[in-house]
């Protein structure tokens, strides 16, 4: 799979629309068949399936209308002592890159890297996510009816066989998913010096200060919250909000939480499903163990059964307590008071940096100072999750929520190799670098400083 890129038959900007063709194409042939996959394994409601494919949709779009830009020599100015000459940056591609999508965005998180590296003139391998196994085996039709096999190939499998591909040597690992398996990946990649890109998660916080419009505040978290049945990595993990809007805003999530699912979210259709029973277990037991501390504000019920668990609201005192100890990755959100801005960004700063940090404020200087005092892969004021949608804007997280970005440019940048080169003409062929070096050095001194 790496001889057409060394050949250089994937480096034509031709070569490269057709791929993103081919891929569009598959998309708007096989949409009902994705959307179908998607329910079967997350539960997912038509529209939120839909969200999936408009974002690789989107992904295209945008990297057709900026592909021939992005893809220009970019020339730069050469020093005095280097001149005549002409010095520019072209981006090539890596070769052969492997992608290992996740579980909770099954087909928008494993084919948007795709759109990508193929856009930078790569082949691809996959690895979708067994864990959604309708979605992983339509990938690996759809793929292999699309393309060539030295173009795109998938494989499927358990973690094995990751650990199998790892052991190849690829020219880019692209890896979404948990922190503790992206630290497996970073060792395996090492191992060949392969480069990696992470995009993994973490406990993303939500600050809501005295300023913001409640209802509204209210309206958005809860949607971020119960938005694919809380498996987003980007989703509110947990809210930090001042005392005096508290109680008004667990009243008005209360309220917004009955207005999506009804009165029994555990039968609403726009509710999606835990997606295994593994993971139903974790959550439920960390359920049980705040319903046995008198926890529960808003919620709390679910149906092993179905996997579901209705969006719950959740009382918490001390960054201690078991639900603040991991990402929680399900419809269960922490609801802790605090005493200002400074103090949440005190909490903030004193836990792992999170892929994604939220203000709801009206306050500009509130917005300066988050921006100053804190860091994270992306913040939003006023609103949640929609970051992860803007194409152009890049998309990672920082330190243990990941490392290396994409979308857009970004995406582009990431599977290319940023080659520099130089050339000079016969001519001017001065005679100073040249030993013998005796009675030079004052020259070069004066040239070179």
């Amino acid at each position: 799979m790496r001889e057409p890129v060394e050949r250089g038959d994937t480096r034509s900007l031709g070569w490269r629309l057709e791929q993103l063709d081919r891929l569009s194409a598959l998309l708007e042939q096989h949409e009902p068949a994705v959307l179908e996959a998607l329910a079967a394994d997350l539960g997912k409601p038509p529209l939120e399936a839909t969200f999936e494919l408009v974002a690789v949709r989107q992904e295209i779009a945008l990297t057709r209308k900026q592909l021939r830009r992005w893809m220009a020599p970019r020339p730069y100015p050469l020093d005095l002592a280097l001149q005549p000459g002409r010095a520019w940056v072209e981006r090539q591609p890596l070769g052969c890159v492997l992608i290992i999508g996740p579980w909770n965005y099954p087909f928008q998180l494993t084919l948007h890297p795709l759109v990508s590296a193929l856009a930078a003139g790569n082949t691809v391998v996959i690895k979708p996510s067994e864990q959604a196994p309708q979605t992983a085996a339509l990938i690996a039709r759809l793929l292999g009816e699309a393309f060539t096999p030295e173009v795109v190939r998938v494989v499927q499998g358990d973690a094995a066989v990751a650990s199998a591909l790892l052991e190849q040597h690829f020219d880019h690992v692209f890896f979404t998913g948990g922190g503790r398996v992206g630290s497996l990946v970073m060792q395996a990649c090492a191992r060949h010096l392969t480069p990696v890109t992470l995009e993994l998660g973490g406990k993303s916080p939500v600050i809501v200060l005295g300023d913001a419009d409640v209802a509204v505040t209210a309206r958005r978290v809860a949607w971020g919250k119960g938005l694919n049945a809380g498996q987003t990595c980007i989703g509110p993990d947990h809210v930090l909000v001042e005392q005096a809007v508290r109680e008004p805003l667990v009243a008005a999530m209360a309220q917004e939480l009955e207005r999506f699912y009804g009165s029994d979210p555990l039968q609403s259709p726009d509710l999606g499903q835990i997606v295994n029973d593994a993971q139903f277990q974790r959550l439920h037991g960390l359920l049980e163990g705040a319903r046995q501390r008198g926890q529960v504000l808003v919620g709390g019920r679910s149906d092993a059964e179905q996997r579901r668990i209705e969006p719950t609201l959740l009382a918490v005192d001390s960054l201690d307590d078991p639900l603040m100890q991991e990402e929680l990755f399900g419809p269960l959100l922490p609801v802790l008071t605090i005493e200002g801005l400074e103090a949440a960004l005190e909490q903030i700063r004193r836990r792992p940096r999170p892929l994604a940090l939220y203000l709801f404020s009206r306050s500009a200087a509130a917005q300066r100072r988050v921006l100053e005092a804190s860091c994270s892969g992306s913040v939003v004021f006023n609103d949640v999750v929609l970051q992860g949608g803007a194409a152009a804007l890049p998309f990672g997280g920082v330190g243990p929520s990941g490392l290396g970005s994409y979308h857009g440019e970004a995406g582009f940048r990431t599977f290319s190799h940023e080659r520099s080169v130089l050339r000079r003409p016969f001519l001017l062929d001065l005679p100073f670098r040249y030993p013998p070096y005796a009675g030079k050095l004052a020259l070069v001194k004066r040239l070179l400083g």
